[in-house]
């Protein structure tokens, strides 16, 4: 990925944390995930008082860009800190990391943490080595174990 791409969806994941909706952690999240189409959705964390309807930044991105029918998708930008901060290093939950392996080569799905002017980029496999995905459900007709 070129360094206008990365600094522009990094950018796009700052814009994304301003739209935080963090009252309870006061932590707010901005993620820009990047289709293999060119177009980036844009996602942010929403908080809810009972604590599980919460939503992380990445699964709102991912789950907007699906609800448009959009299903492959080359990366995602992930910005996390004290509202109205900049520049916190904040990884995907484990959560989320499960939702890109449903949609994403953990090979070639590349995610980019951005923590002031510095950016840290991985793979999916890399942050999921051992993830569980629709392989894991496919059995062998002789002995039924998992392949």
């Amino acid at each position: 990925m070129d360094e206008t791409t990365k600094n522009m969806l990094v950018a796009e994941a700052y814009e994304a944390q301003k739209t935080a909706y963090v009252p309870y952690s006061n932590f707010s999240v901005g993620a820009a995930l990047l289709a293999k189409n060119g177009t980036v959705y844009r996602g942010c964390n929403i908080e809810n008082a009972s604590y599980s309807p919460t939503n992380c930044a990445e699964r709102t991105a991912f789950f907007k860009a699906i609800s448009e029918g959009v299903t492959e998708f080359e990366a995602i930008a992930v910005v996390g800190n004290k509202k109205g901060e900049k520049g916190g290093f904040c990884a995907p939950c484990g959560v989320c990391r499960q939702v890109m392996a449903e949609f994403c080569d953990p090979d070639e799905f590349l995610i980019l943490l951005g923590a002031g002017d510095r950016t840290s980029v991985y793979t999916l496999k890399d942050m999921l080595p051992l993830g569980f995905t629709n392989k894991n459900l496919k059995f062998r007709e002789k002995d039924e174990r998992l392949l």
